[in-house]
């Protein structure tokens, strides 16, 4: 699962509140825009207490989550709290191997100072980049020649993340989180209002293989993205370069990162197509009543034909121009039993080539919809299907507002 880019809210909690000198630490932890953390369950350790101490947090680790509870003490909520690791993990003693390197004092639960919100940020910063290295160690330590040499190229790329994936069904596996293009998407969308960095991520399984092969077999190999990209750039819709026979990770890498930031570039500039199809619409149709003014993904007008008013929603794909708008009418005079306003179906088959410019494409739908409003508003009246779509036979003029 890919974390989310929108820190979760404290999960909702029938007991007692956090205590207040928890919730201070545990709130500035949850408004840090470089550490996306959820929150799971909220409890007292303490029967009838008068205040909650303890709760579960999902930490964003390879793509995924591990949770860790941590445990502080309502009656002394001063003192730095205990933390649980999650099964599977209870090899990771980060304190233990602090102190065996002689670095404790280097911990920042060495200057533990209640008052600092920021406490509880550093503390779980700390111990998730020890968590990074305790999982690189235990990849490095896997039988597999083709693995140490993956690990041995591609683990000294900033920010790359890796993971033993134990199975019971099938040989255990390895996953590796590989961030992509090292780009400033605000610099590319400007007036974008993403909260946290956005990033694009190579996730790449490998299987684990104790037995020597000339062919090694290739990785699973799929891109990932935060929610809030998907509006800009559909990591889905890019086609992965195919993974050659004897290819490493490094080389993969290189070349997808050069083919993925010309369409990232790509996709920008289609902002600035989307938003001259918007502006043409206002000649036509009259201005919007409504539009993405930043990503340029959606807009409304209202339209009239004789005296039927209706609304025409557009939404703007992000292949646009090579994909054309989808169109859906709302009646603003006609309601179903439930008294929300009628709508049609969504209506793709219009009209359209990429190569025309908006002028043009806003004029093909303009006439198009002056035969189909006509559809419409009968579907509208009689309550049944539309039949028998573009008649001319009841033309009207639409009149622009």
């Amino acid at each position: 699962m890919s974390p989310s880019a929108d820190a979760a809210a404290p999960a909702s909690t029938s007991g007692p509140p956090l205590a207040p000198l928890i919730a201070a630490q545990l709130n500035f932890l949850l408004s840090n825009p470089s550490l996306p953390v959820k929150v799971g369950q909220i409890w007292s350790g303490c029967r009838n207490g008068r205040y909650a101490d303890r709760f579960t947090l999902a930490i964003p680790f390879c793509l995924d989550y591990v949770y860790w509870d941590f445990l502080y003490n309502a009656l002394y909520p001063k003192v730095a709290p205990d933390v649980v690791f999650g099964p599977g993990d209870e090899e990771f003693q980060p304190l233990v191997d602090y102190d065996d390197a002689g670095n404790g004092d280097k911990s920042c639960l060495a200057q533990w100072d209640f008052c600092d919100p920021r406490g509880l940020l550093n503390l779980v910063e700390e111990l998730r980049l020890l968590y990074i290295e305790y999982q690189k160690k235990q990849v490095a330590e896997v039988d597999d020649t083709r693995l140490k040499f993956e690990v041995d190229t591609v683990l000294a790329k900033e920010g790359i993340e890796v993971c033993m994936v134990p199975l019971t069904d099938r040989p255990d596996e390895v996953k590796f989180a590989v961030p992509l293009l090292d780009l400033d998407l605000k610099q590319l969308v400007p007036g974008c209002p993403w909260k946290f960095p956005q990033k694009i991520h190579l996730q790449a399984i490998f299987p684990v293989s104790r037995s020597y092969s000339s062919v090694s077999s290739a990785p699973r190999l799929k891109l990932i993205s935060t929610p809030e990209m998907k509006s800009f750039f559909s990591v889905d819709a890019v086609k992965l370069p195919a993974w050659v026979d004897g290819m490493c990770m490094a080389e993969y890498i290189l070349a997808l990162e050069d083919d993925l930031n010309n369409q990232v570039v790509e996709a920008s500039a289609s902002i600035g197509s989307r938003r001259r199809f918007i502006e043409a619409l206002a000649p036509a149709f009259g201005r919007p009543l409504e539009a993405d003014p930043i990503l340029c993904r959606n807009a409304t007008v209202l339209s009239i034909s004789g005296i039927f008013t209706f609304l025409v929603h557009f939404i703007i794909p992000l292949q646009f121009p090579r994909q054309q708008p989808i169109l859906t009418l709302q009646s603003c005079q006609h309601c179903n039993s439930q008294g929300i306003p009628i709508t049609s179906s969504q209506i793709n088959d219009y009209p359209w080539s990429p190569r025309w410019d908006p002028t043009e494409m806003v004029e093909r739908i303009y006439d198009f919809l002056a035969d189909e409003c006509q559809n419409f508003k009968k579907f509208c009246s009689d309550g049944v299907p539309q039949t028998n779509r573009r008649s001319s036979t009841d033309r009207v003029a639409l009149i622009s507002l």
